[in-house]
């Protein structure tokens, strides 16, 4: 397999120090001979992310949980959703089986850990309206066809995919990003090979792939995708964000395991980007929805918060490729808010939504496809 393993100009010799210091500009492509790089990650020996599947399997549980209170009438247990997120199992309720020591919270970036637990206890208080939703009171409104409904809470915002997809960046990105790209494991032990793991150095590369949400043999697989898998796949024909994702993981693994750390650091970058650009065109996917419906409440509520959590998620990225008052305008833009809990979409208008819309169209290069995206 021929993998371009693109990395920044004027960056190569630095990327082994800091993931976050160079300016991005047009990628080169470092060529290596010397060893093969597989088609699939099937070919890698020692392959282990059990605690990464129990916990996205644990945010699925969540997330089906969440969605039982856009039916009127049925609420949401607060002991048992925050007991879900802490991995309390005795009050959780659990499906599957998980082992004790895994859990969303403590692994979620920790300054906002508080703020998530506080969404839960709030979509559980709005599913306590008996009320249909109008401005200003929460409750289960609509689509103006009868076809969707949804649980609102007094601004209009379904806080249920504000939590799912904050989750996606505050997460699962900020843990392939910044903790299993991230310097300190990264740079474990990369010649005592453990049976089953790998050297730490690979085990830890698998488990930033493990939350992908993808199988080893993916894309030829898309059975079973979930989370940033699931939304890969659906933005894949316009993209073609499955293959560069899988190539930047196979990449990196393949070199972590022929010790070529240059070719590491570069795959490092790479995944970052994809995920990244992939988060970006979500979000471009999710206003393009909210604008087709700005007179529906309930499907404007329901797209507008998927829209805010795919651009929130581009926060946990220190090389992202958006600088940060950009971000922080296109934050407003879509939510009156950069606080996951203070959002208010009633104070949302087309123009915000178009210029949130183009800004991030033009940084990451989806011009073309901004209005099929």
């Amino acid at each position: 397999m021929k993998i371009k393993l693109r990395v920044l100009m004027g960056c190569i010799a630095l990327i082994s120090v800091t993931l976050h210091s160079c300016k991005k500009e047009l990628p080169i492509v470092i060529t290596d001979n010397s060893y093969r790089i597989p088609d699939t990650y099937t070919a890698f020996e020692n392959v282990s992310y059990t605690g990464q599947t129990q916990r996205l399997n644990q945010l699925l549980e969540i997330k089906n949980y969440l969605k039982t209170v856009n039916v009127s009438g049925n609420t949401l247990n607060i002991e048992k959703v925050v007991a879900m997120f802490t991995n309390d199992s005795e009050k959780a309720g659990w499906a599957g089986l998980y082992e004790d020591s895994k859990q969303i919270k403590n692994k979620t970036f920790e300054p906002l850990q508080s703020d998530f637990e506080s969404l839960l206890k709030s979509i559980a208080n709005s599913s306590n309206s008996s009320q249909a939703h109008i401005k200003g009171i929460s409750g289960v409104v609509s689509s103006n066809d009868n076809s969707k409904q949804y649980l609102l809470n007094a601004n209009g915002v379904d806080e249920a995919q504000v939590f799912e997809k904050g989750l996606m960046g505050a997460f699962i990105a900020y843990q392939i990003n910044e903790v299993y790209t991230g310097d300190t494991k990264i740079n474990a032990d990369n010649e005592e090979v453990i049976p089953g793991k790998g050297t730490a150095m690979e085990h830890h590369w698998d488990e930033a792939f493990g939350y992908l949400g993808v199988p080893l043999d993916f894309p030829t697989n898309t059975d079973n995708l979930i989370f940033w898998g699931s939304y890969a796949n659906k933005r894949n024909q316009l993209l073609a964000c499955n293959h560069e994702l899988m190539e930047a993981f196979i990449a990196g693994r393949a070199a972590i395991t022929n010790k070529n750390m240059v070719n590491r650091d570069a795959a490092i970058i790479n995944v970052r980007l994809a995920i990244e650009k992939l988060a970006a065109a979500n979000a471009i996917h999710y206003i393009n929805e909210t604008l087709g419906n700005m007179n529906d409440v309930c499907i404007k509520g329901h797209a507008l918060a998927e829209a805010y959590g795919f651009a929130y998620a581009l926060k946990f990225n220190s090389y992202k490729t958006i600088n940060s008052s950009d971000l922080s305008e296109i934050l407003f833009n879509l939510g009156a808010s950069e606080s996951l809990l203070e959002l208010d979409f009633y104070s949302i208008d087309a123009k915000g939504l178009n210029d949130a819309k183009i800004k991030l169209s033009s940084i990451y290069g989806l011009d073309d496809i901004k209005d099929q995206l």
